[in-house]
């Protein structure tokens, strides 16, 4: 394994990993109903995304990359309206990432080299492990949006709460203007400030 590819599935399975723990920290905020609320007609609720995730994930990475016999049923996923609570979902959800993560942590150049063909596309193994990486990115953040939607401003879900605070001084590397520069605009100030009062 080169040091770049060896850094690439460092990077993936630790992506996961993350994008598994803000699903975590939403999901355990939400209620049953929550979890399974349909916002409308067409619409996916937190428990079809979670369990279109297991899917994708068994698809592309378990079989597609592992070896794995793939068993998916995409559409049940998206017609399941409930059947299994949050921390079953939860459960099932993590138990797939970390299979993930090995499977991950088994490929080699040649695998990430090696042409796949999965859901009739053709690819290779580079471009199925990241497709799985964009794919739950992609999921995660609706399923952070429904939770926020659901919660409302006090739910408590904010994963970038040091970037909130408003700066109390000036940014690195942002300079005053020199003082003669500073005078010449109050003076220009002032009198277009006397100019405008005179055509009142």
């Amino acid at each position: 394994m080169s040091a770049d590819g060896g850094r690439l599935r460092g990077l993936c399975a630790d992506y996961l990993g993350q994008y598994l723990g803000k699903i975590r920290f939403c999901v355990d905020r939400l209620d049953e109903r929550q979890t399974w609320v349909r916002s409308g007609p067409g619409r996916n609720s937190v428990g079809n995304l979670m369990l279109h995730l297991c899917g994708n994930l068994s698809q592309w990475v378990l079989s597609g990359l592992g070896g794995e016999k793939d068993t998916r049923q995409r559409a049940l996923e998206f017609a399941a309206d409930g059947g299994a609570d949050r921390a079953e979902l939860i459960e099932r959800l993590a138990a797939v990432v970390g299979r993930c993560r090995g499977v991950i942590a088994a490929l080699d150049d040649a695998a990430l080299a090696a042409p796949r063909k999965i859901q009739d596309r053709e690819t290779d193994g580079l471009g199925a492990l990241l497709h799985a990486v964009e794919h739950m990115s992609y999921h995660t953040g609706q399923i952070v949006f429904a939770a926020k939607q659901a919660l409302g401003p006090d739910g408590g879900i904010d994963f970038y709460p040091h970037l909130n605070a408003v700066p109390t001084t000036r940014p690195t590397g942002a300079r005053r203007p020199p003082r003669a520069a500073r005078a010449r605009s109050v003076k220009a100030g002032t009198a277009a400030s006397g100019r405008r009062r005179g055509r009142r």
